[in-house]
């Protein structure tokens, strides 16, 4: 446990040097399961297309322009994504911020009274339900399989992807999102 501790704060203070172009260092972040964590060599444009609460409220990933976003594709038939939910719950709560913020988009047919209970089931408790009933926003961002985690930087551009469940709490994940909300590093 001395060890993480004493790695994740090495991971933070190498990150925190990091700079916007830097991406040697995010890499170098990369342990254990954020090793599936791609960033890009540029930053990509991400879907404009609207998705729904359960209000009905209408919003698009450009409403959080101005945070680092890490955007979560899902479905509450996903196994990996049940392994994965509780991580991105914890992180939220741990990090979430005016420059930092957990969206998770369920995709396709999620009806509402389901996510509630697959949340309550696995103890979710910080995380939006946002729904994406028609694909429209995976579908543009070639989300193929889920889970699929995206990385948004400020401008709102995706700058990294990972297929698959991880571990969104480690101490990997959390220093190199970290380096990205505070340190300026934004791909």
């Amino acid at each position: 446990m001395k060890s993480a501790v004493l790695s994740a704060l090495l991971y933070t203070g190498l990150a925190l040097s990091a700079n916007a172009a830097d991406v040697d260092v995010l890499n170098a972040l990369r342990d254990g399961d954020m090793k599936k964590l791609n960033f890009h060599s540029e930053p990509k444009d991400v879907s404009a297309q609207a998705f729904s609460d359960p209000d009905g409220g209408e919003h698009r990933l450009a409403d959080w322009q101005g945070k680092i976003v890490l955007l979560n594709f899902w479905a509450t038939w996903c196994a990996p994504c049940r392994h994965e939910m509780p991580a991105l719950d914890a992180l939220q709560k741990q990090l979430g911020s005016d420059d930092f913020e957990v969206v998770t988009l369920a995709t396709g047919r999620n009806a509402v009274p389901a996510i509630e209970r697959f949340f309550d089931e696995v103890g979710v408790t910080s995380l939006p339900i946002l729904l994406d009933a028609k694909q429209a926003v995976a579908r543009e961002m070639a989300v193929l399989g889920l889970p699929i985690t995206v990385i948004l930087d400020r401008e709102g551009r995706e700058i990294a992807r990972l297929r698959g469940d991880a571990d969104w709490n480690s101490d990997s994940a959390r220093a190199i999102l970290t380096a990205l909300a505070t340190g300026g590093a934004d791909g």
